[in-house]
């Protein structure tokens, strides 16, 4: 009579995207921060003038010449929300081996950052300044354009989370949780970008 051994226990998982996402991530965050933060204190060392009529103190920081298209600013910010609850309903979606309902909402997620693109590119059409016009104009384009290529990197993200979901890698869901922590960040980085720059100015 022939004794077989116990099987062995099933590896764990491996979570090499999630853990190099959540690293980039961060240092992300760090970039982010740390431009608003030089944002912020070139704002506050903007010089100070008297106004014409003696009764106020006018910060010479924004030009009174450019004017901040304030809908597709805002338009932006109330997209992001939805393209990070599309990143999660992918998750959902992966969860429960619902490849179909997957790939909907990853395509979604990459159609809204396309979306997102337009309106930034719209904001710098209209607003019509150079990147050396000052200092203003300078930080303006450095954190939108920063904010611009982190949500380009989301939209290829998109698209290959995408390609791999219609490839029939049902068993990638810590590509798909990755994806949505990615969109996650992009979330909260525009939503403190849209503040400080675009509402606070």
């Amino acid at each position: 009579m022939t004794l077989a051994l116990p099987s062995a226990p099933a590896p764990a998982p491996r979570r090499q995207l999630v853990v190099a996402t959540a690293l980039v991530v961060s240092a992300a965050v760090m970039l982010i921060a740390g431009m608003l933060g030089m944002w912020m204190r070139f704002r506050a060392g903007a010089p100070v003038r008297t106004s014409a009529d003696g009764l106020e103190q006018i910060k010479d920081w924004l030009p009174a010449s450019i004017k901040i298209p304030e809908v597709a600013a805002n338009t932006m910010a109330a997209t992001f929300p939805f393209a990070a609850l599309m990143a999660q309903w992918a998750v959902y979606a992966s969860k429960n081996r619902d490849g179909q309902h997957r790939s909907l909402a990853l395509i979604i997620t990459g159609v809204l950052g396309v979306a997102i693109v337009n309106a930034q590119l719209a904001v710098y059409a209209q607003m019509g300044v150079g990147i050396s016009d000052g200092a203003y104009q300078s930080m303006f384009y450095a954190i939108t354009g920063t904010m611009l290529l982190l949500v380009s990197g989301g939209i290829v993200f998109s698209a290959v989370a995408f390609f791999r979901s219609v490839g029939g890698r049902n068993d990638d869901s810590h590509v798909i949780t990755a994806h949505a922590l990615y969109w996650y960040f992009l979330t909260a980085a525009f939503t403190a970008v849209w503040f400080f720059v675009y509402v606070q100015k």
